[in-house]
């Protein structure tokens, strides 16, 4: 099979990620990079391609079939709006934009162009978040009544050098929430409504420092979630999973999914259940452990990409999907803005 040939836009760490997970990938090749700042160059001599200051002059240059967008989220638009323009197929990362308007504007543009944009809400492609969606869905729970969850970690000082991390788009709602409203999208149905604080106390920065909220899931499930950037635990997604090798694993699980038979502990999955017993409080209630492996996503995603451009699949995550992510999430700054419970 002819590779595919792929680009990037943005150097940046996320970036590199995409690009060694294109040369894992099976019949994907990086074509070239386009960044006009010092990691892109470095990026590029690293995997032996092209360097372009634009997207615009790479595009003009190159013959690629994708384009990887992987610039900071404030810059999400031009870049895909620019690879679609020329008849290229787009993976943005996630968020897919910055504002509602400009994801709506990026939708329309995908029909017009009779091209995918796909977004990187990469765990989609984990066996672990289909095997927890089979579990809720399937009513191995009973009836879902709630659940509970937090992302919280302390990124360290350097993180936040550049001066766009300091703003609200590179804040951890937009940063890391959107992972967690993504994932509980997925597993649980759509989210109804949103309320929400949210706080600056410890940075004074225009990004937040904490939010929590309380959502209701159209099902009639109710969910509170806690999130911040700037406190010390072992609780997150990374911690628990491992993904991440820069961040040290605790194993420790961050959301629990609780309904009228059974509970679930996720994301290292493991069903509390009474057995044969009345699932009521007389009775022991017991761990299940579930077993699956973490494969690797990025490179899963980048197959898929690929796949989607050979027309051989459907997007898993498309631009549409992507948005109604990104509406709820961005509900979390309006509830907490006007003090309302927010109607999705």
């Amino acid at each position: 099979m002819t590779p595919v040939k792929l680009a990037i836009a943005g150097g940046g760490v996320i970036g590199r990620r995409h690009a060694v997970s294109i040369a894992e990938a099976a019949h994907a090749e990086l074509i070239a990079v386009a960044d006009p700042a010092a990691s892109g160059n470095a990026m590029a001599e690293e995997f032996g391609v092209p360097l372009h200051t634009s997207i615009e002059a790479l595009l003009e240059a190159e013959s690629v079939d994708g384009v990887i967008v992987s610039t900071p989220t404030e810059h999400h638009f031009q870049p895909t709006m620019a690879a679609l323009d020329v008849g290229c197929h787009v993976l943005v990362e996630k968020p897919i934009m910055p504002t509602i308007e400009e994801a709506e504007k990026v939708v329309v543009k995908e029909a017009a162009s009779g091209r995918h944009v796909l977004v990187g809400h990469h765990r989609r492609y984990y066996a672990l978040m289909h095997k927890a969606r089979e579990i809720v869905q399937s009513g191995q729970l009973g009836q879902l009544v709630a659940m509970s969850g937090q992302w919280t970690a302390r990124k360290n000082d350097d993180y936040y050098a550049p001066d766009w991390r300091k703003k609200w788009e590179a804040g951890p709602v937009l940063t890391n929430l959107i992972h967690e409203v993504d994932s509980l999208r997925f597993i649980c149905g759509e989210v109804e409504s949103i309320a929400a604080e949210v706080s600056h106390e410890v940075r004074g920065w225009e990004k937040e420092d904490a939010a929590a909220m309380v959502m209701r899931f159209a099902s009639g499930a109710l969910a509170t979630f806690v999130l911040s950037d700037q406190t010390t635990s072992p609780w997150s997604w990374e911690f628990g999973t491992g993904e991440t090798p820069f961040f040290p694993k605790s194993g420790q699980n961050s959301v629990r999914f609780m309904g009228t038979k059974a509970a679930l502990d996720f994301p290292n999955l493991v069903l509390w259940h009474h057995g044969d017993d009345e699932p009521d409080w007389n009775h022991a209630i017991k761990p299940e452990e579930i077993a699956v492996e973490l494969d690797n996503a990025y490179v899963r995603q980048i197959e898929h990409f690929c796949a989607v451009i050979g027309g051989r699949e459907e997007p898993v995550i498309s631009a549409k999907d992507a948005t109604a992510t990104l509406r709820t999430t961005l509900a979390v700054f309006e509830a907490a803005r006007t003090g309302q419970r927010i109607m999705l």
